[in-house]
């Protein structure tokens, strides 16, 4: 389903549509961003942001970076996120998302003017690991892109909860969660950033998620299901390199999150591949101009070689 689109500017190269579709009887709610310069049969690119976030934060922005340069981009919220329907709101599960990727690769085949066997697929952050588990068995992903990926296992995750007694506090903490929402439709929210509240998915200063000009918008809700906790430290996104074949484009710093992850993922690929390395923090890699000068091209030539 289709929205009319939206008007643009002459200083910006793309056209805005609003689109909905299905993904496990929920109406998710998605935005189609197309360069003037599109044709019949132009490839199209799935791209997916940070967890937690809404399309309006990293996806958006990094598929404006796409269309800016010739390729047509589509991100969606997921389930239970920004305007999208469906609950548990706030659930970060990593199986529900990877699902509702799923569904967007089969909603991107439909829509007019791109061609349903040129798609790929560029995941930011958190959602790198989704976009990989979907790539891994969903064969009409043609291509896969990585900014900044969080790649994890659960050696690897502990260190950043506390290690493993850290780790176990918040999976009983999930469980506990989970069986309230099962047996009474209560789902225990806990902040997804917060610099006082120590329960928050992420506690410290984090800058993009605080600053009203780059992350902290009206569109995200700034909370997090507290039994998220079980599916988010158990997923494994790097136990599925082996498994994908496509070519695969990653840029990262050793500085960024979990940089083992990401070369363990990188070393487990089965086909073409490249890591480029550089300088910045994660967060860096969301908005800012020295990281999205080198991710950009580097993605979109990606795109361009392998679509």
């Amino acid at each position: 389903m289709t929205d009319t689109a939206t008007p643009t500017t002459h200083a910006t190269p793309f056209t805005t549509e609003r689109h909905r579709f299905d993904s496990n009887g929920d109406t998710l709610v998605a935005d189609l961003f197309r360069p003037f310069t599109a044709t019949a049969g132009a490839p199209i690119v799935i791209v997916t942001g940070s967890w937690t976030t809404s399309k309006e934060q990293q996806a958006n922005f990094y598929a404006r970076q796409l269309a800016a340069n010739g390729i047509t981009a589509l991100t969606f919220d997921f389930r239970g996120f920004g305007q999208s329907g469906g609950g548990p709101r706030d659930w970060e599960n990593p199986t529900r998302k990877i699902a509702d990727i799923h569904a967007a690769v089969g909603f991107a085949r439909t829509i007019e003017g791109t061609d349903p066997d040129r798609i790929g697929a560029l995941g930011v952050c958190a959602s790198s690991g989704y976009q990989a588990v979907n790539a891994a068995s969903d064969h009409r992903v043609r291509s896969l892109g990585m900014i900044a990926p969080w790649l994890h296992n659960t050696d690897l995750v502990a260190p950043y909860y506390g290690g493993p007694d850290g780790v176990a506090d918040r999976i009983e903490l999930s469980k506990q969660a989970e069986a309230t929402w099962r047996e009474t439709g209560e789902v225990r929210m806990i902040p997804a950033i917060s610099e006082t509240d120590e329960s928050a998915a992420m506690f410290g200063p984090f800058d993009y998620y605080l600053d009203p000009a780059r992350g902290l918008i009206p569109e995200w809700d700034q909370q997090i299901a507290t039994m998220s906790w079980q599916p988010w430290l158990e997923f494994d996104p790097i136990a599925a390199a082996p498994n994908i074949d496509v070519p695969v484009q990653m840029v990262h710093s050793r500085d960024g999150a979990v940089p083992d992850g990401a070369q363990a993922f990188y070393d487990g690929l089965a086909g073409p591949k490249s890591l480029i390395w550089i300088d910045g923090g994660q967060l860096d890699f969301y908005d800012q101009p020295a990281q999205v000068a080198v991710a950009t091209p580097a993605i979109v030539d990606h795109f361009d070689a392998t679509l």
